[in-house]
């Protein structure tokens, strides 16, 4: 238990015994007023409960602190607010038990499955990708280091008329050139063919509409869309050409996909396709008819009725029989229920799609899976660069692999400008400008709020100074510089020794990391331990600029600062951990 929950227990504990008050805890906050103390605790609601003057409280819980507690030195009373000073032995022991337990995670035996990513094999990952994929990725991290077990998956959209389109496009204008043998990475390969249909639709679209026909009708009419929807009809009946080219041209784009993530430094444990789900949750249908849960209209079409929800009628199963993308959702999340022990399963998915998971998991509960309950949809906001929106079907997306590229490139062109670096080898600069360039990216899209849309600045996030990657990074690499030329070897510190400001902020900043992870965890925001590290960090320089480390003399203020400096890092490597960013030892 940190000096903040320390605080916070006992508080709770004096409003029950000197103001008979249950279940009310005041807020405690790191004090950041002129006023003398470390805490300030705000005790407006216990006002409003106890019928006193805010000073009378106020002397009353100070006093009851100091006399009952061995950590609370003094304190003051401003207008609603109290003021503490913890004693400097607590903060001393208080920082030795932050070394001690930083690595410990209390197990929650419960497992989460968290989902994203979850591509469709028809063209490469792009920006938004990259940003569902950093998402999820980290959410899982930071769930681990709560003490949750976890289960990241994805399910990849492997089959329809969208990858029937790339499959025929090849075939016409492919010349039976392969992925490999074209030297073009996989997704990419096939994506091109997924723009070639689209070029060759519009241009026999403009000759039908030429020859009278109306928009629509050209667009459904046109030869080559005609020959798409016959090839994924034939793909339904398992026909043995089109089965094996489909199966060839997804190993392709897997192979791209796999470069990607790699780079990305994201990964999966399970992985689960369309082609294998899209029949499930057909079962599920004549359940919902039996039960009377669902409906069938004359012209055998199911729906759900969920107007008492205050949604409307929602389409499960085509007259024709035939199952909507609703219909698979449902069926492959009762299958990761079946076949894995989990008590939450969340969908890193973009806001666009809010309509359909509220509707997911409202027929999921109207079926009578309680488990519903336990789905969450972890929404997030579109991505976009300053140039504007990205477009898929005419092939301007905002490449994942040529972002990821420019982010080193332009980590090298800086580090270069600002002369870092230079005494390391080639080998070790390259190495330094993935992990800078990438750390960049990953940083800047994660200290947003999931929930929020973002513009994403690639020459903004690679600055090094401000609330960047590359900024928190070299601030890792100042403190290994540091601990180097100390030759620091860890040591045990006394508990008498007298802390300054900035060394007690620094420790009750490294105090709040476990918090940090808990709350972010809860919120399923790594914005929240992005902004902890920042603010770690910022804390750190301060006191780097205000304490001399290396030049000072009394032995035991140098490893005070030395044991300090060193726990800093520590947890600045596992925050970055937690994002997915890595850290150099040399900047």
């Amino acid at each position: 238990m940190n000096i903040k929950d320390n605080l916070q227990h006992k508080i709770t504990e004096i409003i029950q015994n000197v103001f008979q008050i249950y279940d009310l805890k005041l807020e405690v906050q790191e004090n950041k007023t002129a006023f003398d103390g470390d805490f300030t605790i705000v005790i407006f609601p216990l006002v409003k409960l106890v019928k006193k003057g805010p000073e009378q409280i106020g002397m009353e819980l100070g006093s009851a602190l100091t006399t009952e507690t061995d950590f609370v030195e003094s304190f003051n009373v401003v207008k609603g607010f109290v003021n503490v000073k913890i004693s400097d032995a607590h903060f001393m022991n208080n920082f030795s038990s932050i070394a001690e337990s930083i690595d410990k995670v209390e197990p929650k035996e419960q497992t989460v499955m968290v989902e994203y990513s979850s591509p469709n094999t028809n063209k490469p990952l792009h920006l938004g990708h990259i940003r569902n994929n950093l998402l999820g990725f980290s959410v899982a991290q930071i769930l681990k280091a709560d003490g949750y077990n976890v289960i990241k998956t994805q399910i990849i959209n492997d089959r329809g008329i969208h990858i029937c389109k790339s499959m025929l496009a090849w075939q016409k204008f492919g010349e039976q050139t392969t992925a490999a043998g074209s030297g073009i990475k996989g997704d990419k390969f096939v994506g091109n063919y997924y723009v070639a249909f689209d070029k060759q639709h519009k241009k026999e679209i403009a000759e039908l509409m030429a020859g009278g026909a109306d928009e629509d009708t050209a667009k459904k009419q046109a030869p080559i869309m005609l020959e798409a929807q016959q090839m994924l009809l034939n793909w339904e009946k398992g026909d043995e050409k089109v089965r094996s080219l489909w199966a060839e041209m997804n190993s392709w784009v897997y192979e791209g996909f796999n470069q990607t993530y790699r780079r990305l430094g994201v990964d999966f444990d399970q992985v689960q396709y369309e082609s294998d789900t899209y029949i499930l949750g057909k079962d599920l249908i004549q359940e919902g008819l039996i039960q009377g849960v669902l409906y069938r209209k004359e012209d055998g079409s199911v729906w759900c009725d969920l107007t008492e929800e205050g949604l409307d009628h929602k389409l499960l199963l085509r007259s024709d029989g035939t199952s909507v993308y609703m219909t698979q959702d449902l069926g492959t999340a009762v299958e990761r229920f079946k076949k894995n022990d989990i008590q939450k399963l969340i969908y890193t998915v973009g806001n666009e799609q809010d309509y359909h998971f509220d509707v997911l998991f409202k027929i999921l509960k109207k079926l009578g899976y309680e488990w519903a309950d336990n789905l969450y949809h972890l929404s997030y906001g579109m991505v976009e660069l300053p140039e504007g929106k990205m477009k898929s079907r005419e092939g301007t997306v905002v490449d994942a692999d040529d972002l990821m590229e420019e982010m080193v490139v332009t980590a090298r062109e800086k580090a270069e400008e600002l002369g870092k670096m230079e005494t390391l080898t080639q080998d070790e600069k390259e190495q330094s400008y993935e992990v800078i360039g990438l750390g960049a990216l990953k940083y800047f899209m994660l200290k947003v709020d999931p929930k929020k849309k973002m513009l994403f600045n690639p020459a903004e996030s690679i600055d090094f100074n401000g609330n960047t990657g590359p900024f928190i990074q070299y601030t890792y690499a100042r403190i290994q510089s540091l601990l180097q030329k100390a030759a620091y070897s860890p040591q045990k510190i006394e508990a008498s020794y007298k802390l300054n400001e900035s060394e007690k902020e620094l420790i009750t900043q490294l105090a709040n990391y476990r918090e940090s992870v808990s709350k972010a965890a809860t919120a399923l925001s790594p914005a929240l331990v992005a902004n902890y590290v920042y603010d770690l960090v910022k804390a750190y320089n301060s006191f780097y600029q205000n304490n001399p480390i290396l030049k000072q003399h009394d032995e035991e203020a140098k490893q005070v600062r030395l044991e300090l400096s060193a726990l800093t890092a520590k947890t600045i490597k596992k925050s970055l951990e937690l994002l997915g960013i890595g850290v150099v030892n040399r900047m």
